[in-house]
């Protein structure tokens, strides 16, 4: 009975309408979190290069080595499909239409980012690091002049 009437109370109330450009309310979106993680892919990917496998056949240090090697790689693939999550995130979400006349390179920016993101997931490669830590700098950079800001691009490390 109480179901009925409040549903024939709601039924006479006037609906609004709510509309929305974005996932999430204005002002929520950063790039700050696709720098910790791109910058975590780094870290690791230098210190796996850096990394040298026990000279002898020590049972208990190669299954250190193994041990910490394996970790580097997890935390290197996590983060790195971090990355990918937080610029995908911006890339649908945050930039619109209109921001393609003021950064006519967005989609290819986002692609290349993404894909660099991959490439450092399935390597070691501290170039591929370095160029997905200089692309997240330039999404960062776009970002911030969107918002008619100019947030200084600082790392942890």
């Amino acid at each position: 009975m109480f179901r009925s009437a409040l549903s024939t109370i709601l039924n006479f109330l006037p609906a609004q309408t709510a509309e929305a450009h974005c996932d999430g309310p204005c002002g929520v979106y950063d790039p700050a979190s696709a720098r910790v993680a791109a910058e975590a892919v780094l870290s690791m990917t230098k210190k796996l290069i850096a990394m040298a496998p026990p000279t002898s056949s020590d049972p208990k240090a190669w299954a250190e080595y193994n041990n910490t090697f394996s970790r580097y790689v997890a935390v290197k693939e996590e983060q790195a499909q971090e990355t990918k999550k937080e610029l995908l995130i911006l890339w649908t979400d945050y930039f619109k239409p209109e921001h393609l006349a003021t950064f006519p390179d967005l989609h290819d920016t986002f692609w290349k980012a993404a894909k660099l993101c991959s490439a450092c997931k399935v390597n070691i490669d501290q170039e591929k690091a370095q160029e997905l830590m200089s692309s997240v700098e330039k999404i960062h950079n776009m970002f911030w002049q969107s918002k008619g800001r100019s947030d200084a691009w600082d790392t942890a490390s």
